[in-house]
């Protein structure tokens, strides 16, 4: 199905197969250290724990037989932002005010990392935040960020540490820079931003972001008290794994993802506000395929320095008494009725994010092991569950979600789960195990959508106005209600004086530094491309 897997950077950390490790024996129920790892547009089946046929995650799958692998989350908003904001403070969008990418969790909120820290936690975070201001203090004592997207890539280590060694990322900035795409040759268009990275594999985010985490993990002790969310970029667009990883799948060996559909279904048409065109000319299965082995690529790429963060955790005597976290923002159509990226309606692909918890040995939910869990949980579960399974750690902050250790059983009994955007206006999403209810705040209703997931798990079938329909609809559109979505939520708060945390690495807050460094890296991308067209020509024109 792959071709041979490339060899890692430096060697990988060893340890033992599965269970404890090797090396220093844990202390007697030490006070639980924390690791969240959250991964970006991931989607919740792209795990072999999860039945995969074709990705390879050997480590978080040694992860999952290690703790409870849930294949019912769900983000409460399938943006980057707005969801990373929930879970850090436990609330959905309408109640924490973060509706986009580019506004500010308010300092009056509280978050799991800020109870941690009121508790004695050494609390630290490395690789994408997203935050507005980029070093926004949200209970982190230290950052060391690798940021993609809008002002954050101007301020951050990563990008000061290219420059430092003139180095650009050129493909990333072509697809996430408004004012350099159109710089990209038509190689960009066609495979719909699919190519091997510019970096060496060294300077690539997902290996310094792995690196830099492993550092923080260094200073843990045995006495616990260490809280380190690691964040990656990937799997997130562009689809550009450095050599030799990009060569690790071949495309037309692998299997096209459930709901692929030739083209885009005539329902999704009026949503689509798509990074790229979706035409059937355009998105072939050939090109699909092609997106996948390098999305697929990049998976493995941050499953290996996963792979490395927990082998150090094993051989330090620190992994018993861990509670390990993994999950995603949101997920990625990959191809779902014809679509790529995450800008659409809220199809499971999308909404449902993959999510791994290893509890500490000792404490409630430590004896889970190799358990495969479908309560319907949401990334909003996570601030109580991590405060819950922490010593002297408590919050008065009004959580609606549930701790999934303490309250396991009440997870297991909740009978719906939630999500919003209002990018494009207000929408939400109701779902049990069977049905789901999308719905808009347009008074015709034109947009609504219930779908029968038994019947039809593509979600091509809309029942809204079919008898056989009615009464989940009735029960969905109460479910919402009691929600309260559409209850004066709270507007987007955005403060780009907000309270940053204090850091030697921490830059000014100063828009002429980091207009000039933009300046800088956007020479640089042009250099590139004018060297590409060059050899372009040079190609097109030997005899």
């Amino acid at each position: 199905m792959t071709r041979r897997p490339p060899a890692p950077v430096s060697g990988p950390v060893s340890g033992p197969v599965s269970g404890s490790a090797s090396g220093p024996a844990p202390r007697a129920h030490p006070r639980p250290n924390v690791l969240l790892i959250q991964a970006d547009q991931f989607r919740w089946d792209c795990l072999g724990a999860a039945g995969h046929p074709d990705v390879q995650t050997p480590h978080l799958d040694r992860l999952a037989a290690d703790g409870v692998l849930y294949p019912e989350a769900f983000c409460p908003l399938p943006i980057c932002t707005p969801s990373r904001y929930s879970l850090l403070s436990g609330l959905y969008p309408h109640q924490h005010g973060g509706w986009t990418n580019h506004c500010t969790l308010s300092p009056s909120l509280d978050t799991f990392p800020r109870a941690l820290r009121r508790a004695g936690y050494r609390t630290a975070a490395v690789g994408k935040m997203h935050f507005t201001p980029t070093y926004l203090d949200a209970g982190y004592d230290r950052m060391v960020l690798a940021e993609q997207h809008g002002p954050g890539r101007y301020d951050d280590d990563y990008h000061r540490e290219l420059r430092e060694a003139g180095l650009a990322p050129v493909l990333d900035l072509l697809d996430q820079e408004e004012h350099l795409r159109p710089l990209a040759p038509a190689s960009y268009w066609g495979d719909f931003g699919t190519g091997r990275s510019d970096l060496p594999e060294e300077w690539h985010s997902t290996t310094w972001i792995g690196e830099r985490a492993l550092s923080e993990l260094a200073g843990w002790s045995a006495e616990g008290g260490g809280l380190l969310h690691v964040s990656f970029v990937k799997p997130h667009h562009p689809f550009d794994p450095p050599a030799p990883w990009d060569e690790l799948y071949d495309p037309d060996a692998l299997t096209v993802p459930p709901g692929w559909c030739e083209r885009v279904p005539a329902a999704d048409l009026p949503h689509l506000r798509g990074y790229f065109a979706y035409d059937e000319d355009a998105l072939t299965e050939p090109v699909l395929r092609r997106v996948m082995a390098h999305y697929y690529a990049s998976i493995t790429q941050l499953d290996h320095h996963v792979g490395r963060l927990l082998d150090h955790l094993r051989q330090a005597g620190l992994y018993d008494d861990t509670l390990i976290l993994f999950t995603s923002d949101h997920g990625e159509y990959l191809g779902f009725h014809h679509l790529l990226l995450k800008n659409g309606p809220m199809y499971d692909p999308l909404v449902r994010v993959p999510l791994l918890v290893k509890f500490p040995v000792g404490g409630v939910g430590g004896a889970r092991r190799g358990e495969r869990c479908d309560a319907l949980v949401s990334l909003t579960d996570l601030a109580p569950t991590i405060v819950g399974a922490c010593r002297d750690a408590d919050s008065d902050a009004p959580w609606p979600g549930l701790d999934l250790a303490a309250d396991a059983e009440a997870a297991a009994a909740r009978t719906h789960v939630f999500a919003e955007n209002r990018t494009f206006g207000p929408v939400a999403m109701a779902r049990t195990r069977r049905h789901k209810l999308l719905v808009s705040g347009d008074q015709d209703r034109a947009g609504d959508a219930l779908f029968d997931l038994e019947a039809d798990p593509h979600e091509l079938t809309n029942l809204i106005d079919r008898p056989d329909g009615a009464r989940p609809l009735a029960e969905l559109r109460a479910a919402l209600t009691q929600w309260a979505l559409f209850d004066t939520p709270v507007p987007t708060h955005l403060d780009e004086d907000a309270p940053r945390i204090d850091g030697a690495n921490v830059p000014t807050n100063d828009a002429a530094r980091r207009a000039e460094h933009r300046a800088w890296f956007t020479a640089r991308v042009r250099r590139a491309r004018r060297a590409g067209s060059e050899e372009h020509d040079e190609q097109t024109t030997a005899p």
